[in-house]
């Protein structure tokens, strides 16, 4: 920036002389008439004066302000200075550290490795007294006990050694037998479905019913029954039954029952199933 633009931009009262003169001019007036025609020049200077004078006290407002912001700045400053000092001296210790770090590390490298000796069981502690441990027995002596058991196997069995142990073995299967003949059997049954045939319509249905549920056996059960259609208005009863196969058959059942001859003309098995 050349000197011509920075005079420019300065604010510099040049005319001060003047505006004095003027100042001075105005106030020596003896009355309060109105002034010729040279005053009136004067008051345009007066005017200017004033407003000269507002400029000069904004401006000195303004470089107070920035007198103000520049000393918060300066405590700004001072307050990082301390910081980075306090930061620089943490750093010179941290440095100091990792070199005495560096030196002891280096130090155990070049020491020679010392071998550790076999470490000695230490003996027992029960209330402050040392407590003596007995020596272990020598393996000698326990390669003669092992012996000595040897000598004592007998290798050939007596006579009455056999017969004991074929008295406990059959003595075994005893109690095996009798526990097996207490214990229950899984029961097999199953379900038949039976077709009884009458002889015509005329047939008493509720008769022949009768004579049907009243063949009895153990293992045997009786269940429902109803009337099913054949033609020419015959019916035939289809009765269900649940039996025990070890104790009653199909056979037997229709043998039983075809024995009432005057209602029953045959018996067919409907339907079988194991339950």
């Amino acid at each position: 920036m050349s000197s011509v633009d920075f005079l420019a931009q300065e604010k510099v009262w040049f005319d001060k002389p003047r505006y004095d003169e003027a100042e001075r001019r105005f106030y020596e007036r003896p009355d309060g008439s109105s002034p010729p025609s040279q005053d009136v020049g004067a008051n345009t200077i007066l005017q200017d004066i004033a407003r000269a004078r507002e400029n000069i006290q904004k401006s000195l407002a303004g470089s107070i302000s920035s007198a103000a912001d520049q000393g918060e700045i300066i405590c700004r400053i001072k307050s990082l200075e301390l910081e980075n000092h306090s930061l620089y001296k943490v750093v010179d210790d941290l440095r100091a550290a990792l070199s005495k770090l560096d030196c002891r590390v280096s130090v155990l490298e070049k020491a020679p490795a010392v071998a550790t000796p076999a470490a000695t069981p230490s003996a027992p502690y029960t209330n402050g007294t040392t407590v003596q441990q007995k020596p272990s027995a020598p393996v000698k002596d326990e390669e003669e006990e092992e012996e000595d058991d040897d000598d004592d196997i007998d290798l050939f069995g007596s006579d009455e050694d056999d017969e004991e142990a074929e008295q406990l073995k059959e003595q075994r299967l005893k109690e095996y037998a009798e526990k097996k003949a207490k214990k229950p059997g899984i029961i097999a049954k199953s379900s038949i479905l039976l077709d009884v045939k009458p002889w015509d319509d005329e047939t008493d249905m509720v008769k022949l019913e009768e004579c049907v549920r009243s063949v009895a056996a153990d293992g045997l059960l009786w269940g429902t029954s109803k009337l099913v259609p054949v033609g020419y208005g015959i019916k035939k009863l289809q009765i269900a039954c649940v039996v025990e196969d070890d104790k009653v058959g199909t056979d037997l059942l229709e043998e039983e029952i075809t024995k009432f001859e005057d209602y029953i003309q045959s018996v067919d098995v409907a339907a079988f199933n194991k339950i």
